[in-house]
């Protein structure tokens, strides 16, 4: 049997359990949540990439030795009749699933994509009509309520950022500079797309623990991005405070405060403890993450495409 789908299965089977597994256990993510995130995308494109190009290159088999080639004679057999003579039960049931699987994705994607397109709509309508425009903050509605709320809803140009009354009057002048900054970040930095396409894949997975772990660590990681962009503007103590205070502060809706520490979500502790942990990671620890997410998508790639490109040479 050639290489090409042993090898993508093992990489789909590592990419799905042990790599997520240690990558979510990590300590370093905190010092580097930018390179983590880059990397949480890169396992989660080439895991998708690799268990239906593994399913593939073995379903074409029969009909030739590389992706491409075993394409064009799969399309043949079909169009002549002898597909399923040449192919095998195996083979065409491997054909199947990697079909099955990629538009099994992609719909997922669309419907996520478009549901979350309806929701924010219909959310903006809503704040349309019980928010008050800011004066002195333009993108900006005031939520008449006494809880300390803070979100921002992404939209392009028609992004917003929603406080509540309660947190304006709650926070001190720093503290709201660091919530402020921490929403900008979310729509400027467009975490919001990013969340959509992990939120697909948890949709599409919902029986695999990797892809709500992911999930989740994607949505941590994000918000330590926003709290970076608020460090740069703020103490950390004003940011931690404000952290403490609203909760799990970010893009995604609008949040409780947390006034007792021993009550606070494990996200909120997780933000909070990082803000006093060591420094950034050293170059060569960055270079090698940067290294490992750009290989975990070439090696796929390279499987599925390489014996191609040498029959063409040769």
């Amino acid at each position: 049997m050639p290489i090409a789908p042993v090898a993508l299965a093992l990489l789909a089977l590592a990419l799905a359990w042990p790599i997520p597994l240690w990558l979510s256990a990590a300590r370093w993510p905190a010092r580097a949540p930018a390179l983590a995130l880059l990397l949480w995308q890169s396992i989660a494109l080439a895991g998708g990439l690799s268990m239906i190009g593994a399913l593939l290159t073995y379903g074409l088999l029969p009909f030739g030795t590389d992706l491409v080639h075993g394409l064009l004679e799969f399309a043949g057999a079909v169009q002549d009749g002898t597909a399923a003579q040449r192919g095998g039960l195996l083979h065409l049931a491997a054909l199947v699933g990697a079909a099955l699987l990629g538009a099994h994705l992609v719909l997922n994607l669309a419907l996520t994509i478009g549901r979350t397109v309806r929701d924010r709509r219909r959310h903006r309508r809503l704040l349309e009509l019980l928010g008050t425009p800011d004066p002195e903050l333009p993108a900006t509605r005031i939520l008449d309520s006494p809880l300390p709320v803070a979100y921002c809803l992404p939209g392009g140009s028609g992004s917003v950022t929603v406080f509540s009354a309660g947190l304006v009057a709650l926070l001190s002048r720093d503290e709201l500079l660091a919530v402020t900054e921490h929403e900008r970040a979310h729509l400027t930095q467009r975490h919001d797309l990013v969340l959509v396409a992990f939120r697909a894949w948890h949709a599409s997975l919902p029986w695999f623990p990797v892809a709500y772990r992911a999930q989740s660590e994607v949505e941590l990681l994000i918000e330590m991005l926003a709290d970076d962009r608020a460090r740069a503007h703020v103490e950390d103590t004003s940011l931690a405070r404000a952290i403490a205070l609203v909760g799990d502060a970010g893009g995604q809706g609008p949040l409780a405060a947390a006034d007792d520490p021993e009550r606070l979500r494990p996200t909120s502790v997780a933000r909070i403890t990082r803000l006093a942990a060591v420094g950034p990671l050293p170059a060569t620890l960055r270079a090698l993450v940067v290294a490992t997410a750009v290989a975990l998508l070439v090696v796929p790639t390279a499987l599925l495409l390489l014996p191609a490109a040498v029959s063409l040479v040769a």
